[in-house]
């Protein structure tokens, strides 16, 4: 079955930084166009970043660009999303997924930024 494991969160000061990882397994990740997503409390999930399958096409959302990166490793099945200069609006839970609504996701993986 599908598994996503991200890892890495943790609690920074603003301008600090972050790289989170999603070890998958489960399916033909090597096929899959990865998505990271985040969740606060009272919000919905929302988009942040996704990557083609062979790594070669990256999104983010306007509030991320020109600070996170995302990338992928497909001979270790794992995704990573990089985080720099990072701010109190981009704590959330942060989840991996292959679909862009998050119907597959794992646990997440808490992400707080406080000064």
């Amino acid at each position: 079955q599908v598994q996503l494991v991200e890892s890495g969160g943790g609690l920074v000061q603003p301008g600090g930084s972050l790289t989170l990882s999603c070890a998958t397994s489960g399916f033909s990740f090597g096929d899959a166009w990865m998505y990271w997503l985040r969740q606060t409390p009272g919000k919905g999930l929302e988009w942040v970043a996704d990557i083609g399958n062979r790594g070669l096409t990256t999104s983010y959302r306007d509030s991320v660009k020109g600070r996170f990166t995302i990338s992928r490793d497909n001979s270790k099945n794992i995704v990573y999303l990089q985080m720099t200069d990072l701010k109190v609006e981009d704590t959330a839970v942060y989840y991996c997924s292959p679909t862009r609504t998050g119907g597959l996701k794992g646990q997440g993986t808490q992400v707080t930024v406080l000064p």
